[in-house]
């Protein structure tokens, strides 16, 4: 067996008592509490932009195409669904699905109140299921082949605004020349929480706008493409813009709403600093620990030497010493972290205000690379600066630390 790890061992908070346990006990718990609560900043991190993206990614897709338009007008101009693009986007491998949408401005007229609304015509392609979990309320819009449906999905926050609720039916006036209006029926409330969807758009049949606009059955206001892997959307807005039509447009949802994507990349830098400050904390905490082992363990240091143990020897007994207390850290800082992720993520112990979070819960993301870095780069960092104060060995004379008291 390896002497310095033996005697590492011999000198464990297991087999002394004392101040020398103590001091073991505050080296594990510091590293413990570190890792755990860095751990837990990356899951809510994590969940929480994951949480927000993927609403939006359910209501837009990751990128949008229409037609190339001046100005900024509401509606979109017709595109053809016998497009190029749309015909053949199977063969661009990283698609995963594409789904026909058209908007349409008007005034929707509840019991007492007007609010102006922006309707969003979908199709039956639209992806139901990733929009599921926004629906608080009802369901989702049952389309027919044969006419236009008169379903539509409301926002909770409109919704309140005109005390409309499921199975009401309103009436809503759309903005053209002559002004024509729809008797619709409320057949579901969904909410996301961001203000760009709940305070203006409500979800509607296409054929609706395809009709008021008098389009042809093939037409439509554009295109929303959702991707495999949406971490990639800069690799793919080249050769997914080269496989558009001339007449198309692309968007990048990331830029459509680039103050929402660009506050959750802000948000990173608070959980890099606060990484920092657990590494300068925890890596202050060992070197000041181990000073202390060293000093407490002075005439074992004099003694040893005064047998012929070299300084690289005794060196090694101390930071073997280091490495066992910051691996019982890291174990300990795993549980904690992953107990209070799996609680949080399953029984939703911790609730937000939705006004300001955008969300009624704290979410929870396990991203297991981030936790391997994490471990290494705790383990790695602190284990470094057990050299500082190990170094102090060489220093020690045998004759005064054998007597030192």
């Amino acid at each position: 067996m390896n002497l310095s790890y033996f005697i590492a061992k011999r000198i464990s908070f297991k087999r002394t008592g004392g101040f020398t346990g103590t001091i073991h006990r505050i080296a594990v718990a510091s590293v413990a509490i570190g890792l755990a609560i860095t751990m837990i900043s990356f899951m809510i991190l994590g969940g929480f932009q994951n949480e927000i993206s993927n609403k939006v990614f359910s209501f837009t897709g990751h990128f949008q195409s229409m037609k190339f338009v001046s100005g900024n007008a509401f509606e979109e101009s017709p595109i053809s669904t016998n497009a190029n693009f749309f015909q053949n986007y199977q063969n661009l491998d990283f698609i995963k699905h594409v789904q026909v949408f058209a908007h349409k401005p008007g005034l929707l007229k509840g019991d007492e109140e007007v609010e102006g609304v922006l309707m969003k015509g979908v199709g039956p392609d639209f992806d139901s299921l990733s929009f599921k979990p926004s629906i608080i309320k009802g369901r989702f819009i049952q389309f027919s082949d044969s006419a236009a449906s008169n379903e539509i999905v409301l926002s909770k926050k409109i919704a309140n605004k005109l005390l409309l609720d499921v199975g009401d039916r309103v009436t809503m006036y759309f903005v053209q020349e002559p002004p024509r209006f729809r008797r619709l029926e409320i057949v579901g409330i969904y909410e996301t929480f961001l203000e760009n969807f709940d305070d203006k758009i409500l979800l509607g049949d296409i054929q609706t706008i395809r009709n008021l606009n008098a389009w042809t059955p093939d037409q439509v206001g554009g295109f929303e493409i959702f991707v495999n892997d949406p971490s990639q959307l800069e690799s793919y807005a080249e050769p997914l813009y080269d496989f558009l039509d001339f007449d198309l447009k692309l968007v990048k949802v990331t830029e459509k709403y680039m103050e929402i994507f660009d506050w959750l990349l802000l948000l990173n830098n608070n959980v890099y600093v606060f990484l920092t400050l657990i590494l300068f904390v925890a890596a202050f905490n060992m070197v000041s620990i181990l000073f202390i082992l060293i000093m407490e363990r002075t005439q074992m240091i004099g003694v040893l030497k005064a047998i012929g143990a070299k300084n690289a020897q005794i060196r090694r007994i101390f930071v073997w010493n280091g490495v066992r207390i910051i691996s019982r850290g890291l174990l300990i800082g795993n549980a904690i972290g992953l107990g209070f992720g799996l609680l949080q993520d399953q029984f939703r112990i911790i609730p937000l205000d939705s006004e300001n979070y955008y969300m009624s819960f704290v979410p929870i993301d396990w991203n297991w690379p981030v936790f391997f870095f994490l471990n290494l780069t705790v383990l790695l960092v602190t284990t470094l600066v057990l050299f500082i104060p190990a170094m102090l060995i060489s220093n020690i004379k045998p004759i005064k630390a054998i007597r030192f008291d």
